[in-house]
C-alpha cells in the first residue's frame, strides 16, 4: 500500500493510493492527573474504518511500537455504536488471542478486566506502577484492550 502521511493540528491524516482515508491521534495519552501516560495509545476506531482496515492498522501499529521499544500498548477499538458489541472489537480481540497463542504478544487484558482486582492486571501494575494512573483503570471499559508486546 502506497500512503502519504501529513500532520495537521495534532492529527495525522493518511491518504493511500486506494483512496482510503483515515486519521489517528498523535497526542500522548493522559492519566487521571493529566500527566502523559507510560503507555502508547492506538485508536483503531478513528475514521470509522472497516474491520479489515482496523486489523491492518493494528499490525502496522504493533510494528511501529516494537521499533520504538514500546512494550505496552492501549488499543481503543470501541464497543460498537449500538452498545451491543462491535465488529472491530470482536475481530481485534480474536486476533489478539491468535497473536498470544503464536507468541507474537506476551499478554492482553481486555478493558472489562482492566482493574486492580484482576490478577493479570495487578501483576502488570506491580511491574509498571505508573499505569495505576491510567484513566481507564477500574472503569470496565469494553472499548479498550491493554497489550503487552
Amino acid at each position: 500500500m502506497n500512503c502519504e502521511v501529513s500532520a495537521w493540528s495534532r492529527t495525522a491524516v493518511v491518504a493511500c493510493r486506494e483512496a482510503t482515508w483515515f486519521s489517528f491521534s498523535m497526542r500522548p495519552a493522559r492519566t487521571k492527573t493529566g500527566q502523559p501516560s507510560p503507555i502508547r495509545t492506538i485508536n483503531l476506531e478513528s475514521g470509522r474504518p472497516l474491520v479489515r482496515e482496523a486489523l491492518a492498522r493494528l499490525e502496522r501499529e504493533f510494528a511501529t511500537a516494537r521499533q520504538h521499544h514500546s512494550p505496552l500498548v492501549k488499543l481503543i477499538h470501541g464497543y460498537g455504536s449500538s452498545g451491543v458489541g462491535g465488529d472491530i472489537r470482536i475481530a481485534v480481540q480474536k486476533r489478539l488471542r491468535e497473536l498470544q497463542d503464536e507468541g507474537a504478544i506476551r499478554a492482553c487484558i481486555f478493558g472489562e478486566n482492566w482493574s486492580t482486582s484482576d490478577p493479570q492486571t495487578w501483576d502488570l501494575l506491580k511491574l509498571q506502577p505508573g499505569l495505576k494512573r491510567d484513566s481507564d483503570l477500574g472503569r470496565g471499559n469494553r472499548g479498550i484492550t491493554i497489550v503487552l508486546l
